[in-house]
């Protein structure tokens, strides 16, 4: 098992350094890993979304995510304006199982609540219902594929 970091911090993404880490992670995760195509992992959203990322104390990237609302969030939340859109997920490999991933999605949730939503929703791989579930989120709707993996959807009221 990998050491957990001594310390790491969750913020929302201001500066071009930080955007290329969670671009670059996102890169790792989705298309190295998990073979999605690079021409699908980025889109128009990704201009205008929340995202949010964790560091390390000693500057490494841990993890990322993002935030769509609004009209961006439209198709992702079934055009309920009060509801965000959680997504684009991704932990490095060293940090997995240490808390990043539940910590990102925490910090997306204060996003939401900071932009004035009600609830998030979010696509999960079937893999990580269980993830999500333990931080209260309620799967809904039949399973369906997203870039080759199967998801469902799943809504949380924050």
């Amino acid at each position: 098992m990998t050491p957990r970091p001594p310390w790491y911090v969750t913020r929302t993404v201001t500066d071009e350094q930080d955007r290329a880490a969670c671009f670059q992670l996102r890169k790792d995760v989705f298309v190295g890993e998990q073979n999605v195509p690079e021409e699908i992992e980025y889109d128009v959203h990704d201009a205008d979304a929340v995202h949010v990322i964790a560091v390390a104390a000693d500057g490494t990237a841990l993890g990322t995510g993002r935030l769509l609302h609004g009209p961006a969030a439209a198709g992702h939340t079934g055009g309920d304006p009060a509801v965000g859109s959680l997504g684009r997920l991704a932990v490095s490999k060293e940090a997995r199982g240490l808390g990043v991933g539940a910590a990102l999605v925490r910090a997306i949730e204060d996003a939401a609540r900071d932009n004035g939503l009600a609830a998030v929703d979010l696509h999960a791989q079937t893999h990580a219902l269980r993830f999500y579930e333990r931080l209260g989120y309620v799967a809904y709707g039949p399973e369906f594929t997203d870039a080759g993996i199967p998801h469902r959807a799943m809504r949380r009221t924050i």
